[in-house]
């Protein structure tokens, strides 16, 4: 048998355990049920540094198997910790070092990486979390390539998913990655869920405000910029609102948003899509022209370049 090991603690949400627990156990009851689809062989075990631990919103799980459990299993998970600036407790970084000793493999949900940074074993790998705390992983642990953008990272033994609902992508693909896309495809549809989703986490991130920048001048043509993306926008003409020369406007703009007017430019052209995709029946073609892009064609590479995925499949996400 594989042993998955879950970890379980106080003030944990159920979701990111159940749907482990629910994956890697339909993907052994697939395989005895299903014709065609071999048993997987998981056998899942809930373990706690507690044998009783209170989960958010008050329901109370007693749980067999210990933190010695987890450090012996052949697969370690990690849901998202309840509060990332809470180190990890002593007995909980051992065991996940004694584990990544064995050659388990590791994986965690959503802020779990803080917990799997803490042990040191993502250091010199890359490693993704839930956006909101990408840029905190990412300070705290230098030693991290952090990548804010896919829904889960495979390292090969060390797996790393974005924010909780990534992690039925994360389980989908070890059941893949063990026993075949058949296995994984009846897991899938046996919980009505999608067996591979296209795109990353940029799709779901919260559309930014451009910030005001310290100089009003380069402020001044930024709001001139937004008010006009419909039209073509050449650098010459942001350096003229800015009232400053073509040189100086590139070397205050750089210092005032640490991009190029060109990249910038191109982000606001794409997050003004971004409301027409979700909110409007105006095709592809129409939203291009609308915020400015040369082209269609143009429009959907810095699409893809930004977003992680098309814009058909954005609206999709987001429109039903």
């Amino acid at each position: 048998m594989h042993t998955v090991a879950i970890l379980a603690y106080d003030g944990m949400t159920g979701f990111e355990s159940g749907l482990a627990a629910e994956i890697f156990g339909m993907a052994e009851l697939a395989g005895r049920f299903s014709a065609g689809v071999a048993p997987t062989g998981y056998a899942v075990k809930l373990c706690s540094e507690q044998p009783e631990i209170r989960m958010l919103g008050g329901a109370v799980v007693r749980t067999s198997y210990g933190i010695e459990d987890l450090a012996a299993a052949d697969t370690v998970l990690i849901p998202s910790v309840r509060d990332v600036d809470q180190p990890p407790s002593g007995g909980l970084v051992e065991a996940i070092r004694a584990a990544d000793g064995r050659g388990a493999r590791l994986v965690s949900i959503c802020s779990g990486a803080f917990a799997l940074a803490a042990a040191g074993v993502l250091d010199g790998r890359t490693a993704t979390t839930h956006w909101i705390y990408a840029d905190l992983l990412a300070r705290r642990y230098p030693e991290i390539d952090v990548d804010p953008a896919p829904l889960y990272v495979d390292n090969g033994r060390v797996l790393t998913s974005a924010g909780c609902a990534a992690g039925l992508d994360l389980c989908l693909h070890i059941v893949r990655t063990d026993h075949g896309m058949r296995a994984a495809n009846d897991v899938a549809r046996r919980l009505v869920i999608s067996p591979h989703r296209a795109g990353g986490q940029a799709q779901y991130i919260d559309t930014p405000v451009p910030e005001p920048t310290a100089d009003g001048r380069i402020a001044a043509g930024m709001a001139w910029a937004i008010e006009h993306l419909d039209k073509p926008i050449a650098l010459d003409e942001l350096a003229a609102q800015s009232a400053m020369s073509r040189r100086s406007y590139l070397r205050q703009f750089a210092k005032a948003t640490g991009t190029t007017p060109i990249k910038w430019l191109i982000e606001q052209r794409i997050q003004a899509s971004l409301a027409l995709l979700e909110s409007s029946h105006l095709s592809v073609e129409q939203i291009s022209a609308r915020v400015g892009f040369e082209s269609p064609v143009t429009f959907r590479h810095h699409f893809v370049k930004q977003m992680h995925t098309t814009p058909s499949d954005y609206r999709s996400c987001f429109t039903g």
